[in-house]
């Protein structure tokens, strides 16, 4: 996450079992909650940025026909639990 002088609050209502937890969290690892709470929304800012690529990539390669028949792969995820199992289809 990069550091910034400026900082903005943002306010949640959270169910009580999950503020809990962060406070727990912040107490067990001597934080403050608000460090808790940035490094979980980083986290998930990390994590939500990297899904949208993933799936722009898979779609690009969708579009460019670049896919695996679903029979083959099918087949090849069952022939995984038998003595003579399948090549990955390609």
């Amino acid at each position: 996450m990069a550091v910034t002088g400026k900082t903005r609050s943002v306010t949640a209502h959270v169910p009580v079992e999950l503020a809990e937890r962060v406070d727990e969290i912040a107490e067990r690892l001597e934080r403050s909650k608000n460090w808790i709470v940035k490094q979980a929304l980083s986290a998930w800012l990390d994590q939500e940025e990297e899904r949208s690529r993933l799936t722009r990539e898979a779609l690009a390669d969708v579009d460019a026909g670049r896919v695996i028949d679903h029979q083959a792969v099918q087949a090849w995820a069952e022939s995984l639990s038998t003595d003579t199992p399948l090549p990955v289809p390609h």
